[in-house]
């Protein structure tokens, strides 16, 4: 399995408990495909550089998981389908430059 770094952002309507729930269920769907979420670190509200879907800020939230290969179109295709995932970028971790 691959690591991942998944950043979304939600809905700036949601509450702090909503948010907690849909990142909850982000992960229940991560454990479902047999994969873990290492780290979840949420930025707060934060203002857009343009307009999404006619928002002007979201909350912003960055996770590092691990999926297997081929449950990877699966999980992007259920984050399309969030209503409350305004947009999100979901990508390999890099492995950080050694320094010789």
């Amino acid at each position: 399995m691959k690591n991942y770094e998944l950043l979304a952002i939600f809905k700036p309507s949601l509450d702090s408990e909503e948010l907690d729930k849909e990142v909850e269920k982000i992960t229940k769907e991560v454990e479902s495909y047999k994969g873990s979420v290492s780290s979840i670190d949420k930025m707060g509200r934060k203002k857009l550089a343009y307009d999404v879907q006619s928002y002007r800020d979201g909350y912003f939230t960055s996770m590092i998981l691990s999926v297997p290969a081929e449950k990877v179109v699966d999980f992007k295709r259920n984050l399309k389908l969030n209503e409350n995932v305004i947009r999100f970028m979901f990508m390999e971790e890099s492995k950080k430059a050694q320094t010789v």
